[in-house]
Formats: structure tokens, C-alpha cells, sequence
């Protein structure tokens, strides 16, 4: 029985070499990150950010920033993935978007606030640490968002953070993350890398 899910898994790659001048309508990199916005957060914080980077100047500069990568300048899009550092002080208007559909009680969304806040204001590494989660598991998403899309991706955390905000005038509150690359990959990538077995990386209890 087909799982094209599971098919999806086994066959992605990690792409570092893109053909070049290949365009991605604005439609999909909307669709993209749209479902990349279904992945899960705590207290459904939706503690994440996307900047597409398409246009070949803001490309250069992103390279630059990611110590002269080619991909970037080769890939369709490089999507800049930022976790967001004070999402918690939002919460109360991000999920009342959820009551006002019926899908969680008034009373729930306000002791999600309030327990969001308790945890969250004033702790700059919980914020952090939770920004990263987030993000990351939205980078993933968006992985196979675009892989089911027809396009090629590769994760990349070799860049400056610092001059990646600079350059992009993000806010204190957008921490980059992650850099993924997208686009049609070519020939020459590698297939799959072997994994190690299970195990070696499974216990039971």
C-alpha cells in the first residue's frame, strides 16, 4: 500500500546545488509557508517568522551574510526562518482567532495566557529555547511543504545571525534560526546520506 508521506521521508535529500534563474511564483512561496504555519508550538504560540529572500540583490546579501554560500545565490528562494522571542505577550489575539471558530473554550485560551506568561516574560533563555523549537520545527515543515510542491530543499545554519538581522532590519524579537534554500535541485547532489541504524539511536523502557 502506498504512504506518500512515508515515501515523501525516505526520498528527501538535502540539496546544496540548485539550477539557476529558476522562478517560484509568489502564490506558492505563500502556499509554502502557509503550511509551514500548520506545524505545532506551545500554547499554539505560532512563535515563528518567514522572509522570503527571491530577489537576486537581497540574495547576494544573504550570501554574503552566510559566508559566501553559493546555493543562495543558485536556489529559487531562501526562506530566512526566525523564532520569535516575545510571542507569548500576542497570545491572547493569536488564539482568540481559535474561540471565535469553537474550536477552544474562552477559558482554556485564558489559562494558556496566563500559564504562557508566567513561563515566558522575563526568562530570556525559556523564550529562546521555545523560539528555537518552534522555528525549527516549522523549518521541517516547510521542507516537505515544498518537496510536496515539486521542489528541492536544503537546511542551513552556517550564517551570521547578527548581520542576517542587520541586513533584513529584523526586530529584537526575531531571532533567525535557520536558512532553507529552495528550488529545482540538479544532478550532481548527493542521494540520501546512510543513516545510522535504530539501534543505535532507539531504546525501550
Amino acid at each position: 500500500m502506498q504512504n506518500p508521506m512515508r515515501e515523501m521521508i525516505e526520498q528527501r535529500t538535502s540539496v546544496g546545488k540548485y539550477e539557476e534563474n529558476i522562478k517560484i511564483d509568489d502564490s506558492i512561496i505563500k502556499e509554502i509557508v502557509r503550511l509551514a504555519s500548520l506545524s505545532p508550538s506551545a500554547y499554539n504560540l505560532q512563535n515563528w517568522r518567514f522572509i522570503a529572500v527571491k530577489s537576486q540583490q537581497s540574495k547576494l546579501k544573504l550570501q554574503e551574510a552566510a559566508y559566501g554560500q553559493p546555493q543562495i545565490a543558485q536556489a529559487s528562494v531562501t526562506f530566512i526562518v526566525c523564532g520569535q522571542l516575545n510571542a507569548h505577550k500576542v497570545l491572547a489575539s493569536t488564539l482568540q482567532l481559535s474561540v471565535d471558530r469553537n474550536i477552544m473554550p474562552s477559558a482554556i485560551a485564558e489559562s494558556w495566557v496566563k500559564a504562557a506568561t508566567e513561563s515566558h516574560d522575563g526568562n530570556s533563555g525559556h523564550q529562546r529555547d521555545e523560539a528555537i523549537r518552534s522555528a525549527s520545527l516549522a523549518a521541517m515543515t516547510l521542507m516537505f511543504a515544498a518537496q510536496s510542491l515539486g521542489f528541492d530543499s536544503g537546511a542551513m545554519g552556517g550564517f551570521d545571525s547578527q548581520k542576517v538581522s542587520e541586513i533584513f532590519s529584523l526586530s529584537e524579537d526575531d531571532m533567525p534560526v535557520m536558512l532553507i534554500t529552495v528550488g529545482q535541485g540538479i544532478k550532481q547532489n548527493w542521494p540520501q546520506k546512510t543513516r545510522k541504524p535504530i539501534s543505535d539511536i532507539l531504546s525501550f523502557y
